[in-house]
């Protein structure tokens, strides 16, 4: 089986339900995988939008999912640790987690979710970056999986 991230909110490649956006509830996606590799630890997981003005724009940090773990509720708490002891990072806004789609109007951006199966419990703090998960993950992933979802506001 190979690895797989999906959505029971919306499909690879389809709309972002408003729910999930900054036009709506703002509350993060259902999100469930499979098929992770042998040897894996832990999970991580970014959002991101590589169609934002100026820098891609991250939305959603989330590590220290244990490998027990094959899914995230909808609507969690933004909060640096959420049940279970993950932990979430600061998105480009600089807030601790889900900040949903808010692209400029006109045409759609497209969000990419993506799980990372890691060979190890990472060691970093609650609040981190990005940047700093990358760093941590750098020789330790053993494979990812995304789903991609579309929003676009009127102008």
């Amino acid at each position: 089986m190979t690895f797989q991230l999906e959505s029971s909110a919306f499909e690879n490649g389809k709309t972002i339900p408003r729910k999930y956006t900054c036009d709506g509830e703002d509350v993060s996606p259902p999100l469930t995988w499979k098929g992770a590799p042998e040897g894996t630890k832990s999970f991580a997981l970014i959002c991101d939008d590589p169609d934002a003005p100026l820098m891609t724009w991250t939305h959603w940090v989330v590590y220290g999912i244990p490998v027990s773990v094959d899914w995230l509720l909808e609507g969690l708490p933004k909060t640096k640790i959420v049940a279970g002891g993950i932990k979430q990072g600061s998105n480009s806004g600089r807030r601790i987690g889900y900040s949903g789609p808010c692209p400029p109007g006109g045409k759609a951006h497209r969000y990419y979710f993506r799980i990372y199966a890691v060979d190890a419990d990472l060691d970093i703090r609650p609040g981190e970056s990005k940047k700093h998960l990358e760093q941590a993950m750098k020789g330790h992933v053993l494979g990812q999986a995304e789903t991609m979802g579309l929003y676009a506001r009127s102008r």
